[in-house]
């Protein structure tokens, strides 16, 4: 029984051991193009490594190194405001509907899960945060349109309805409040269902673009991802046109290949360098509560 244990774990290590790497040889492969000439991609295609080595795509994307530190900083900001806000607004929705005394809670539950099955739609969306909010051009239309979302909720609900209600009821006769049991009882235990809802929000505020397409047009606050999504599109007008002839520049030049990896090591950089140290966290909220004893 012991041997058979040992192999069916070794099998899943050398299948997950195949995943892993079959996930990193792409991005090794991303890294490699983005520092490769473009001339050379055009020639010999992809390598694993760089025929000609070159650092223009890198170049291109950051040409306006201040514009670029800019865009950072709008993003950072988005994204831990975002994600804070947020995640206090979904773990505070989804500990009143996880209450299993709270009179209200199947029909709020369904109107949650409503919300999953329809949308508005953009053009009452844009309507709504442009007409009647006034909030275009502004920080809040990148943070307000992704604060909550009914699927993290969801999750968050799943998590705390684990929670023996015994505790509850216990410091309640200690005369604890409402607002009390949920940030010094509630909150700490269920760190890693915080911490996995964080990164998901993160996450998305850190790679959203389409919000700041709707809403920004001062070039003072359009986010990291719209900046090079920008700055990707207008390398492409410029090789699809004839414009660039009347200004003289030679199209087989620019980088189209090797700047759209950059932009993509540029984007999603900061992120893969934060993930692992939450990683521990994130695997245990995906899997505590998975078996109940």
């Amino acid at each position: 029984m012991k041997q058979t244990l040992t192999s069916g774990r070794a099998l899943v290590n050398l299948i997950l051991c195949v995943i892993s790497i079959a996930m990193i040889i792409p991005f090794l492969l991303v890294i490699s193009i983005s520092l490769s000439d473009e001339q050379s991609l055009i020639e010999h295609g992809y390598k694993w490594l760089p025929e000609k080595f070159s650092t223009l795509g890198y170049q291109v994307m950051l040409r306006s190194s201040h514009a670029i530190v800019h865009a950072y900083g709008i993003t950072i900001l988005i994204t831990v405001v975002g994600s804070l806000a947020g995640l206090l607004l979904t773990a505070m929705t989804a500990y009143t509907i996880s209450r299993r005394d709270f009179r209200y809670r199947k029909p709020l539950t369904f109107y949650v899960f409503f919300t999953m099955l329809f949308q508005g739609g953009i053009v009452p969306m844009y309507i709504l945060m442009t007409r009647y909010l006034h909030l275009r051009n502004s920080v809040w239309a990148l943070i307000l349109p992704l604060l909550i979302s009914p699927f993290y909720v969801m999750i968050m609900k799943g998590f705390l309805g684990k929670i023996p209600g015994e505790i509850i009821e216990s410091v309640k006769v200690d005369g604890a409040s409402e607002m009390r049991i949920f940030f010094q009882i509630i909150l700490p235990l269920s760190k890693p269902a915080l911490v996995t809802v964080g990164l998901m929000l993160s996450f998305g505020y850190w790679n959203d673009w389409f919000n700041g397409m709707l809403y920004i047009d001062d070039p003072n606050k359009v986010p990291l991802q719209l900046l090079l999504y920008r700055n990707m599109n207008a390398i492409e007008f410029l090789k699809s046109t004839a414009i660039a002839q009347q200004l003289n520049i030679d199209v087989s030049k620019l980088p189209s290949l090797s700047s759209r990896m950059a932009m993509t090591i540029l984007a999603a950089g900061p992120m893969m360098i934060v993930f692992p140290f939450f990683q521990r966290y994130f695997v245990g909220g995906l899997t505590v509560g998975a078996i109940k004893e």
